[in-house]
């Protein structure tokens, strides 16, 4: 270590002052902040990464710190960086959707470290990103002109082959007598015509 000293002349008489007995620099460093700070964010999260010198990468530890952009960073949002990688990761359930935020950094030596301590630097530039917005519900809900084009050949499908069956179950008809049950023949286009009732009251709808 060093030992640090002030000299200088009071009253007329030359001092000497001791300021720090054992000075070690390693245990007083102050870093520049990380640089080019940049961000992406996805549906699921936001990514804020950064730069610093390759030979401090492994030695460092981080503080992000973020915020709408229209408060005070005295309201500012503070987040460590689980690891020595120069990134950190915002879920998107902290953000608000639409809403402009604002993220800067600072590193200082890792608590993990030994042979060197510091304090944290200052903070780095700032980087700008927002969660997108939730999606209108009208892009959710299919298009309804898309359901009538999809309906309507399977509509005229089901009265062809109901009209079909019809036809043919009219050969085996025959005509009930009294105290017996009317045929399916003969109650059959009483349904066909209740379906078709059907079909073109919900075409109606569609529009």
């Amino acid at each position: 270590g060093y030992r640090v000293s002030l000299q200088g002349n009071f009253f007329g008489r030359n001092h000497t002052y001791i300021t720090f007995p054992e000075y070690n620099p390693r245990k007083h460093i102050k870093l520049d902040p990380p640089l080019n700070i940049q961000s992406n964010v996805t549906a699921s999260r936001c990514q804020v990464w950064w730069s610093v010198p390759w030979y401090l990468a492994e030695m460092l530890q981080y503080e992000l710190q973020y915020k709408e952009y229209s408060v005070s960073w005295e309201v500012a949002l503070n987040k460590a960086a689980p690891s020595s990688l120069p990134q950190i990761e915002i879920e998107a359930t902290e953000l608000r959707s639409g809403i402009a935020y604002i993220a800067r950094v600072r590193c200082k030596v890792s608590e993990n470290e030994d042979s060197y301590h510091s304090q944290w630097s200052e903070w780095s530039q700032t980087t700008m990103f927002q969660r997108a917005g939730v999606p209108k519900l009208s892009e959710k809900v299919p298009n309804t002109r898309t359901m009538q084009f999809l309906f309507i050949p399977l509509s005229f499908g089901i009265l062809l082959y109901l009209f079909r069956n019809c036809k043919l179950s009219s050969r085996y008809c025959c005509f009930p007598t009294s105290g017996q049950k009317a045929s399916p023949a003969l109650t059959f286009p009483h349904q066909l015509l209740s379906f078709s009732h059907s079909i073109i009251c919900t075409m109606g709808i569609l529009r």
